[in-house]
């Protein structure tokens, strides 16, 4: 029977009122949240800013850095997706929502849709007892011992990328990002759950890990065909693969071996505490925090390696230096992984490293969602519900000796600015939710850097702009750091 749209016709002028009522009120109601702060006035009804945020990241977090930056207070606010949100420029004002990590005012997400992107139940979302008693349990994964034996499988895997990069470059230049990408993911994949993920689970772990990362950067549509669904379904196959290498790696420590990778420490441990005081743990439970550890690694790491490779490029004295401090401590010819001892030995290497992250902090922004009103300042009050973002980025310009400059030499032991200047050097977060595995982080871009300067000569194919930054979702270069390479010495260490 046909529509007679005739009879509605009356009606569309009420509709229509209704409609525009509803607009002015939620326009009314980010208004009232932003008060005095500094930032767009006026917003597009539900999806506020979204689509600049996602057509352009660098430009819009650059937008409301300016906005921040304009007022005493630091804050600048905005309105994405029917929520509120503020950007925390002040690095004060983001200690103070890092140190109320807790139910009754702020909840870490990691991503604006972080809880139905990875679930309800990693460690992220994690407060109080139960918090403490996981990362306790964490622990003993980043021990001297846990970690001399992750250098040895990073170095080796190390090794075979960069003398496949050198094949692939000849005489044109590559672009790293997706190298450094894959070789990170087949790292993070060996040293988290090694012998436990076959040939065909890892093929498929690349692939569910691509869909997790192109969604990373969508809007949250969660429907058939859209790349958000995608990735969420692809996170929920990644946390029952992790899931399924916890249960193998368990019933392999029960038979008394040494651990060999980070999830045989992990139950290990597990066990060792179960037999003195039981407690309840799933599997894909530990999966999910698997799953964590492999996003904070995978992504923030490769940003690093790439600005690692950048700054070298651009600062030959700095390269100079960490070579002729490497060749202390470790040769090539001599087909031996460098120790732990040694990596610790590289004190300006670790500098260098530092002085990348410092400058260009992976994980530029934090997102945090208040649960509660929270008294920021005396004159300001963040409402309930709002998705608040400290700029680690940020922070880390405030304070050091100029900061805008490469300068490895500020993290040595006669200038010590990452002590004086430490309330300002947030890229591993702080508080009770500051990352548990920095020192893993830090010897990982170290060794990139100790193998890459002493195995390789490189120079960056540079274009214009190929140093400005790109979300992907962390900072990159936005040329993805095209190089040429050749190997420096006779040939690659048999490690």
């Amino acid at each position: 029977m046909a529509i007679k749209w005739s009879i509605f016709m009356p009606y569309i002028p009420y509709f229509i009122s209704i409609i525009a009522l509803l607009l002015l009120l939620e326009q009314i109601s980010y208004l009232k949240k932003k008060r005095f702060l500094p930032g767009p006035t006026l917003v597009l009804p539900f999806i506020g800013n979204a689509i600049a945020m996602v057509a352009n990241p660098t430009k819009f977090w650059e937008i409301q850095s300016s906005f921040a930056k304009s007022t005493p207070l630091g804050i600048s606010a905005n309105y994405i997706i029917g929520r509120y949100i503020l950007y925390i420029y002040s690095s004060e004002l983001s200690h103070k929502i890092f140190a109320n990590v807790h139910p009754d005012a702020f909840h870490l997400v990691g991503h604006p849709f972080g809880k139905k992107l990875f679930g309800e139940h990693n460690l992220i979302y994690m407060f109080g007892q139960d918090h403490k008693d996981l990362r306790r349990r964490i622990a003993p994964n980043f021990t001297p011992k846990a970690l001399q034996t992750y250098t040895n499988i990073q170095q080796r895997i190390i090794v075979k990328h960069l003398a496949s990069w050198c094949q692939k470059s000849e005489n044109n230049s590559i672009p790293l990002r997706i190298l450094c990408r894959d070789m990170n993911l087949e790292t993070s994949q060996t040293v988290f759950v090694g012998p436990y993920l076959d040939k065909t689970s890892r093929d498929r772990f690349t692939v569910d890990y691509n869909f997790f990362n192109v969604g990373l950067m969508k809007l949250p549509i969660d429907l058939p065909g859209f790349a958000f669904r995608n990735a969420r379904l692809a996170v929920s196959r990644l946390i029952e693969t992790l899931g399924g290498c916890a249960a193998a790696s368990e019933k392999k420590m029960k038979s008394g071996v040494e651990p060999i990778c980070l999830i045989d420490f992990w139950m290990q441990e597990n066990l060792r505490e179960y037999s003195e005081k039981p407690f309840e743990y799933s599997y894909n439970e530990i999966g999910g925090h698997l799953f964590d550890f492999l996003f904070a690694a995978q992504d923030a790491s490769t940003s690093s390696l790439l600005w690692a490779v950048a700054y070298l490029d651009s600062h030959p004295r700095v390269l100079e230096k960490v070579r002729k401090e490497v060749a202390k401590y470790w040769r090539p010819e001599n087909d031996a992984v460098m120790t732990g001892e040694q990596l610790r030995e590289m004190k300006y290497t670790e500098a260098v490293a530092r002085e990348v992250v410092r400058i260009r902090a992976p994980a530029t922004m934090v997102p945090h969602i208040a649960g509660v009103d929270f008294a920021l300042t005396e004159n300001y009050i963040i409402p309930k519900g709002t998705i608040v973002f400290p700029s680690v980025f940020d922070s880390s310009f405030q304070g050091f000796t100029e900061p805008d400059r490469f300068d490895p030499e500020r993290f040595m032991e006669d200038r010590q600015e990452d002590r004086v200047y430490r309330r300002n050097f947030l890229a591993f977060g702080a508080g009770p939710h500051q990352c548990v595995g920095q020192r893993y982080a830090i010897n990982h871009l170290m060794l990139f850097i100790a193998i890459f300067a002493t195995l390789v000569d490189f120079k960056r194919d540079r274009m214009d702009g190929c140093d400005e930054i790109a979300y992907v979702p962390t900072i990159v270069p936005k040329d993805d750091c095209r190089v040429f390479m050749k190997q420096r010495c006779s040939r690659f260490p048999s490690l």
